[in-house]
């Protein structure tokens, strides 16, 4: 379904100049593509100003763009920056065609956004990612689309630009928020115990990155063991990913697990795990602060219970996404 997106003249929108959206947006302007910014602090889209990305102030700027992309941090920030008092669609008006909304969201915000882009004369595209800034900036960043097919295949050309490694269309409606939470639930489940072994090993006499070149060299190797093994090995809690995001997405797999009578047990006990950390955070000098750090920290309230405390081993780690 999908082609290779050449650069025309679309007028491209976009919402969100975070952690994921700036090396997004990015990878569209260098394409040659006219992208049009809105974030809510400014000055956190001044870099994409710099590459020739046009930042405007007002989102209903953006409501002629032929294509709307947005990723936000939740479905409550999707629904104002769409048509909230002051979204894209407040003052009537012209509605962008297409809006391809890139956030994390629960089924059923996304199923509501739809419904009322729809009374509005708008297609909407989900598309949430697969991957973090650093995916993104080596071209590895991957997405999966639901909606009506042909808006999805208008939208994936440009998707492509940003998730090179391939944009999978699931079918209508919110299948894509669907793969997405249920992705996320994984993540959350291999980090935890990629954390356990990677603590039993080391407790018995194992360097952290003696066991995980191991591991990545073997069948259970992945892109995301590797591209987390150097944090593990030199507690580098850059982060990519906030705990209280992971839970989120946790609490949305239980949640859809409990609606269709699937089982979820072993996500039930990683959010349980994980919930610790957020306990263990309370004890830290700054507790928000700490919570801001990378999920991968949840290593060291992990190594906590197992009687252990977790020093850098200053190793120069590859992280599986050199070119």
């Amino acid at each position: 379904m999908a082609t290779n997106a050449t650069p025309d003249r679309q007028k491209i929108g976009w919402i969100g100049a975070g952690r994921m959206g700036t090396p997004m947006a990015e990878r569209l302007i260098k394409a040659g593509y006219d992208v049009a910014i809105w974030n809510r602090t400014r000055a956190k889209a001044e870099p994409l100003a710099k590459i020739g990305g046009k930042l405007v102030d007002r989102l209903s700027d953006l409501r002629n763009v032929d294509v709307l992309f947005c990723i936000v941090a939740t479905g409550k920030d999707v629904q104002e920056v769409l048509y909230g008092n002051n979204g894209v669609c407040s003052q009537g008006g012209k509605v962008p065609p297409i809006v391809v909304d890139c956030s994390t969201i629960a089924v059923e915000e996304s199923a509501g956004i739809r419904a009322k882009l729809k009374e509005l004369g708008a297609e909407f595209v989900a598309a949430p990612v697969s991957g973090n800034a650093k995916v993104i900036k080596a071209g590895k960043l991957s997405a999966v689309v639901s909606g009506t097919e042909a808006a999805c295949k208008a939208a994936m050309p440009l998707i492509e630009v940003f998730a090179p490694r391939g944009v999978s269309y699931v079918g209508n409606g919110e299948l894509a928020r669907v793969c997405k939470i249920a992705h996320n639930v994984m993540l959350g489940v291999v980090i935890e115990n990629l954390i356990e072994m990677t603590l039993l090993t080391n407790k018995m006499g194992v360097p952290r990155h003696a066991f995980l070149a191991f591991l990545n060299n073997g069948v259970m190797g992945s892109m995301f063991t590797r591209y987390k093994s150097p944090a593990l090995v030199n507690c580098d809690w850059t982060t990519t990913f906030t705990p209280e995001s992971l839970r989120k997405d946790l609490d949305l797999g239980l949640d859809l697990g409990r609606e269709m009578d699937v089982p979820l047990p072993v996500t039930a006990a990683a959010r349980e795990v994980l919930q610790s950390h957020f306990g263990a955070a309370t004890l830290q000098r700054n507790p928000e602060q700490y919570l801001q750090k990378d999920f991968a920290a949840l290593a060291e309230t992990m190594a906590l219970a197992a009687g252990m405390k977790l020093e850098s081993e200053n190793k120069n780690v590859p992280t599986g996404l050199e070119e």
